[in-house]
This record gives C-alpha cells, structure tokens and sequence, in this order.
C-alpha cells in the first residue's frame, strides 16, 4: 500500500503540475478576397430597429461599401490626439475621403452605396446630415455597432489606445450581385490613398 506522505506529495505534484497548450492554435481568417460573398449580417440605419443587410440590398446590381474608421473623425478625439496616434486619421473621413465619392462624377453610375462604420446608427444619421444633409446623393450611412460585419470581413484594426475599442480600417468595395468584385484597403489603417473615390470608382 503507498504510503500516506507519498500519496499527498503526488496529489500536490498533480495539482501544482502546468497543464501544456496543445500543439494547434487558431490561425487568424484571411483577409476579405475577389469573389467572397458581402457577409450576411444586419447593420443600423438612423434608429437600432432598422436593421440594414447588405448581402440583401447588394444581391443584384452594382453597389459600393466604403468603410471608415468613425464617424465624426476630427470630433470623436482632438486633432492633436488623433495625429499623434495615426498621423493619417484626423479628420480624413469628413474632410477628404467621403466628400471624394458624394463629389464624384462616377458616383450615380456605381450602384447602391453604403458608408459603414463601428458606430450607433445616431451617430451615422448625424453624420448623414452633415454631409449630405438634403440626401441628394443617394448614399446611406450605416452602423456596425458591435463591428460584427467588419469582423467577418476581418477588417477590423487595435485602435483602443484612441477610440476604447477595435475600429475599422479604411477600405473601399466594389459589388457585383452581392459577389465582391474590387477591394481597396490602406495598408496603414487609416490613409486616405488606395481607397480614396478617384482610385476606385
């Protein structure tokens, strides 16, 4: 029969004992391609009840999702903040990167157009009013408040240190019937370059 003091130091040996990770982990979802489907999950539009699916509004025709970091760049942080932290942000979405596209002369021959951002539908309606406040261009404004659809898309950058939470990157894409078809994404995150309107309309 084992000893007492021996059955009490294996029991410690076996509860103290680092449990090894196994030899797999997760590996991270690759980038939205050419060809991948719009991801089938609801977005915001002006109120939480109304409830905006892409892969539905986008499943014939042409169409346009432009993605942002937030809405109200030069609002959500201070100027000097926003710079610090991505020198490319501040207030690109509403003074260079949208007005690029509501501006543009190709703008009516691209389909059904959608901004999204990880935001509350409110503050993409306010948004909405401050650039395009008599609704003349067309474009919508949607939020993706728990960045589910920008996940899926896995366009999601670490932007806590300035917003509290993961934002999205500043891309750009083209649609065809509800098939992605044109991918326009800054390598930095935030730049106003690949995905500004004259490179991708």
């Amino acid at each position: 029969m084992m000893h007492l003091t021996t059955r009490r130091s294996l029991a410690r040996l076996l509860v103290t004992a680092p449990v090894k990770s196994r030899a797999f982990h997760a590996t991270s979802p690759a980038l939205v391609a050419v060809s991948d489907r719009i991801p089938d999950l609801d977005l915001v539009e002006d109120s939480p009840g109304n409830k905006v699916n892409l892969s539905k509004e986008l499943a014939k025709g042409r169409g346009v999702i432009i993605g942002v970091p937030a809405a109200f760049t030069e609002g959500a942080v201070s100027h000097e903040e926003a710079w610090m932290a991505y020198p490319t942000l501040g207030p690109s979405c509403s003074a260079n990167h949208l007005p690029g596209y509501i501006n543009h002369p190709k703008l009516k021959d691209s389909g059904r157009v959608f901004v999204v951002a990880v935001n509350d539908p409110f503050v993409m309606k306010a948004w909405k009013s401050t650039l395009d406040p008599a609704g003349e261009t067309g474009i919508r404004f949607l939020g993706d408040p728990s960045a589910a659809f920008n996940s899926a898309l896995d366009l999601l950058f670490d932007s806590a240190a300035i917003f509290g939470n993961d934002r999205s990157k500043r891309y750009a894409l083209l649609t065809q019937d509800g098939e992605i078809t044109k991918i326009a994404i800054e390598p930095d995150n935030t730049g106003v370059n690949v995905s500004k309107a004259d490179n991708v309309l």
